[in-house]
């Protein structure tokens, strides 16, 4: 892939989040999409506009809402939004404007506080959910070898020990282990491989997995916060992992490479063997959802959602959703899933278009 003359906090917004960089340069409105009627999708989803830069989506529990990341990529704003979507109808029903931009979006375990990762600052914010205040921030001092600052991709939370980790882009990249109550850092994990990218915890294992650009898995103690394995399920090809999904049951890992090996990895978590691979094509998101046996993948590229068997990687359905689909979230029953849509980069990093959230019914 081509290394674009950027800084890595750049990087980590245009390459380790999946945003195209070739679209023609456009005009931007310096506004949020118009209120439209929601568009209806066949088999009952539903699509609708939102803002230019959306990200990850969280399903709130306190809330009882939908949150969605902005980065209000528009030329000449600064800073983001934070917008509260009703889960059945997608209607805005909040927002907080932030100073930072934000991208990634991680939630505790009832939902009552969000975490959003500000790429570009180097940073976390924390927010209320029920409020929408911002509750804190934390600003990570750490460079890059290059003297460059790291961009924050991923936060996770752990609820059990009231720990988040946050993926850094940079090289090498670095894991942060904050603490969520306070946000402040009580460790970085260094030497994580270039640009980490996805971040998957297994809390039962007391494992967290690690994706990077190296083509590595990395497997952390979260007791000692120790790199303890490092898997190359690629072997000597050139991988570019993203994004992690796991069906602790079943022992199975899967990682997506979007731009390289392009394909789903299904890697086995004894011992790192790779189980299969998919022929799935391009692949950005991914979710396991255990109430319905399926797996759900987007694929930038193709502008497509697919939703294949667990079991047997039947592809069961595939949805349309141009231009780039990218993550992807459950409502609590499993039986609904979110997924945000995002539009190519202008020449200036500006989005070319408003990015959308969709709502699929599973049943």
């Amino acid at each position: 892939m081509r290394m674009l003359p950027f800084s890595l906090s750049l990087l980590a917004v245009g390459l380790a989040l999946g945003l195209p960089l070739q679209a023609p340069a456009q005009d931007a409105a310096l506004h949020s999409a118009p209120a439209a009627a929601v568009q209806t999708l066949p088999g009952g989803a539903q699509r609708r506009e939102l803002a230019r830069g959306v990200y990850e989506a969280r399903y709130s529990r306190a809330a009882n809402a939908l949150f969605v990341a902005s980065s209000e990529a528009i030329a000449n704003v600064k800073g983001g939004a934070l917008y509260r979507l009703d889960p059945r109808t997608l209607e805005t029903t909040g927002i907080t404007y932030t100073d930072s931009k934000n991208f990634g979006l991680a939630a505790d375990a009832d939902g009552a506080t969000l975490y959003a990762t500000n790429s570009i600052d180097s940073g976390i914010t924390a927010f209320d959910a029920t409020t929408g205040e911002v509750k804190g921030r934390l600003r990570f001092e750490e460079r890059a070898s290059d003297g460059s600052r790291y961009g924050p991709r991923q936060v996770i939370h752990d609820p059990a020990t009231g720990t988040l980790y946050v993926g850094g882009v940079g090289d090498p990249g670095v894991i942060w282990v904050v603490d969520a109550a306070t946000l402040t850092l009580r460790t970085t994990i260094q030497n994580a491989g270039k640009w980490v990218t996805g971040l998957l915890l297994d809390r039962e294992a007391g494992r967290l997995y690690a994706a990077n650009g190296d083509g590595e898995v990395l497997v952390v103690d979260t007791a000692t916060h120790a790199i303890a394995q490092r898997w190359k399920p690629g072997g000597e090809e050139e991988a570019l992992l993203l994004n992690l999904a796991l069906d602790r049951d079943t022992h199975r890992l899967f990682v997506t490479d979007h731009s390289k090996l392009k394909t789903v990895l299904v890697l086995d978590t004894r011992d790192g063997r790779v189980r299969q691979r998919l022929p799935v094509g391009d692949s950005m998101g991914i979710l396991f959802n255990p109430v319905r046996g399926e797996l759900y993948v987007t694929h930038r590229d193709q502008g497509t959602l697919s939703v294949l068997d667990a079991d047997d990687y039947r592809v069961l359905r595939t949805i349309e959703l141009p231009p780039n689909p990218n993550s992807l979230e459950l409502d609590p029953s499993g039986q609904v899933l979110y997924v945000t849509i995002k539009t190519p980069f202008n020449k200036d990093y500006s989005a070319s278009g408003f990015g959308s959230v969709a709502r699929i019914p599973l049943e």
